[in-house]
């Protein structure tokens, strides 16, 4: 059993930190938000629950959604500018940390490439290093589904975004935080996982973490002693 401090001191020695977006990075699920912009919150909200728990396979429940909200290019940025994603509080100050300690920071998001850049610009993040879904859209900017070659549409696919990583960056130690179950399961590949309960508590990933924080001031408090 690895302590505490064992695990303070692989966090505080990391060269890459990989943060999940939705609910983690950010206050909103991204799908919902778009769900809700697009008239069909409700029944959305409750796949992502159960998608979430880990009691669907991801990509089932992301095809699913996704055939229900069918967003158009224009509802897309119309979301963006309209009704930009919260970051949650601490974030900023910690990517920045991060970033100041030669730390490479990359956000893994079963969430929309679109909305995850838009995120990742707010935390001087390069596109290069955001890993998320790509919508597709016909022509005339209706909805023509999803990349599904993409690994992030599929459960297990944090685990292969952090071993492609490894295997490219020869990185010795990546830590993966996250709120949800597909997080949970990235680690291993990755070396810790640090589950995250400020924006939503999933009970199977707090009972399963090691580590577990609600508040990204813990996480620079320990980067700062």
């Amino acid at each position: 059993m690895v302590s505490h401090s064992e695990l303070r001191n692989l966090f505080c020695s990391a060269d890459a930190v990989c943060f999940d977006v939705d609910s983690t990075v950010i206050r909103e699920e991204g799908i919902d938000e778009l769900a809700k912009f697009c008239g069909v919150e409700d029944a959305v909200s409750e796949m992502t629950r159960r998608a979430m728990g880990g009691a669907v396979p991801f990509k089932a429940a992301l095809t699913e959604r996704l055939e229900l909200i069918r967003p158009s290019r224009e509802q897309v940025q119309r979301l963006l500018a309209e009704h930009p994603p919260h970051l949650t509080p601490g974030i900023r100050e910690l990517v920045s940390r991060l970033h100041e300690r030669n730390v490479q920071v990359f956000l893994i998001s079963g969430g929309f490439r679109s909305i995850v850049e838009h995120v990742a610009s707010k935390l001087s993040i390069p596109t290069a290093n955001v890993f998320a879904n790509r919508l597709k859209f016909y022509f005339n900017g209706e909805y023509a589904g999803f990349d599904e070659t993409q690994p992030t549409a599929e459960s297990g696919g944090k685990g292969k975004v952090i071993k492609f990583l490894k295997e490219k960056y020869h990185f010795k130690r990546i830590v993966m935080i996250g709120d949800g179950a597909t997080d949970l399961e990235a680690c291993p590949p990755a070396d810790v996982f640090i589950g995250f309960g400020g924006n939503v508590i999933r009970q199977q990933v707090k009972d399963s973490a090691k580590w577990y924080i609600t508040d990204f001031v813990e996480l620079l408090k320990d980067l700062e002693e």
